[in-house]
């Protein structure tokens, strides 16, 4: 019997059991770039970014991106989790748990998706290549590296614990660092962290078993996970299910959140709807201006947005695993909720939806036939220059 045929349906605004904590309900603000920390500290403006969805009804929020090292920020104003950052990360936990909400920090390496040349450090991979989207060369990371952002990893969580966030998420997804060493297609290595599926998922598991052995049950753990790069060779279904498996039977998470997409080498393939090139082209430097202008289109693919689109693949790892799941794309009313639900996810996250309409859980909670207000216009992937915000809606 499948784990959705074992499933009990329940009401996706009652509260959920998510490893040693209780969300008051079962939707969760995914982690969405703020881009509001310039110096690379905690804001009046984040808190704000992350209070309103807190105040609109979610279960949590989820702060991105927390890297675990200076080299594994993809730009300077990344928040970074040091001794500097801590009492605003304190302020922030405080402002979302007066709201009624738990807040979960995205910790990860950028490691190929990082800019070099911005944020004064190599950009580490598995391997050498050239990435048209930074416009510079990976470093192949070595040994030490791998065991120092390992360690990495570790510390955040310890802090994360400290600074009063209820949650961690592990980011092995989009072809950062470590969603890097798991895709065939990136990962060249010839040593125990490439070539076979075990090897390349070995960076991944270490990480999650070193988070788990620094925080124990003190607050939840999950991994958001590639089922798919988008890419021919990349990292596909099968093999993701096999690592979800690996990771399940380890111990070293409360659930895993599933995405896709690459965002070295197909970025669009995790969002669907439209593709905004000249919008992309309007807030860029040259040369990358001149090659979105002129090659952005198949870089920059539009595939079509429909609710619930990575239903399909998500249910494949719904069948086969028992680890707690949160469903992930064009969550955007109450009716594909439901859908997750009834098939055995006990959460699901949403990001653009909650961008247009912060308060679009409590709403929902007023008329369940209430639809989003989001067009999936996509725009907002380009505000972030200006504090990641919904263009059709004030800041």
């Amino acid at each position: 019997m499948t784990r959705a045929a074992e499933h009990t349906t329940v009401d996706p605004l009652s509260p959920g059991k998510l490893g040693p904590i209780t969300l008051r309900n079962r939707v969760i603000k995914a982690a969405t770039f703020e881009g509001l920390t310039p110096d690379g500290l905690v804001t009046d403006e984040l808190i704000e970014f992350h209070r309103r969805p807190a105040a609109g009804g979610v279960g949590m929020t989820t702060v991105a991106y927390c890297a675990v090292a200076p080299d594994g920020r993809t730009s300077p104003g990344q928040l970074q989790w040091t001794d500097e950052t801590l009492p605003g990360m304190r302020k922030l936990t405080d402002a979302i748990h007066a709201e009624g909400a738990a807040i979960s920090a995205q910790i990860g390496h950028a490691g190929p998706v990082a800019a070099a040349k911005h944020i004064g450090y190599p950009a580490l991979g598995p391997s050498r290549a050239f990435r048209v989207t930074t416009q510079n060369f990976s470093t192949p990371a070595t040994k030490a590296d791998i065991a120092r952002i390992t360690e990495g990893h570790a510390n955040a969580a310890r802090r994360a614990v400290e600074a009063g966030f209820d949650a961690v998420e592990i980011h092995f997804g989009h072809n950062y660092l470590i969603s890097s060493f798991l895709s065939p297609k990136v990962n060249k290595r010839r040593d125990e962290y490439g070539g076979s599926l075990e090897n390349r998922a070995r960076f991944a598991r270490e990480t999650a078993r070193a988070v788990r052995d620094a925080v124990g049950d003190r607050i939840a753990i999950l991994a958001k996970l590639n089922m798919d790069d988008g890419v021919p060779g990349g990292f596909w279904l099968d093999e993701s299910i096999q690592v979800a498996k690996w990771l399940e039977a380890d111990g070293s998470v409360d659930a895993l959140e599933l995405t896709a997409g690459s965002s070295l080498l197909n970025p669009m393939y995790l969002f669907k709807g439209d593709a905004p090139l000249k919008e992309f082209a309007a807030v860029m430097p040259q040369p990358t201006k001149l090659g979105i202008q002129l090659v952005g289109k198949h870089f920059l693919k539009e595939y079509p947005y429909r609710d619930g689109y990575l239903l399909d693949d998500a249910r494949q790892f719904r069948a086969q695993l028992k680890l707690p799941l949160v469903l992930l794309g064009g969550i955007a009313n109450k009716a594909i909720m439901d859908t997750a639900m009834a098939e055995g996810f006990e959460f699901v996250a949403a990001a653009r939806a909650l961008l247009r309409e912060p308060n679009l859980v409590n709403r929902i909670r007023e008329d369940e036939s209430d639809e989003s207000l989001c067009i999936h216009c996509n725009k907002c992937m380009v505000a972030f220059h200006g504090g990641t915000h919904c263009v059709l809606r004030a800041h």
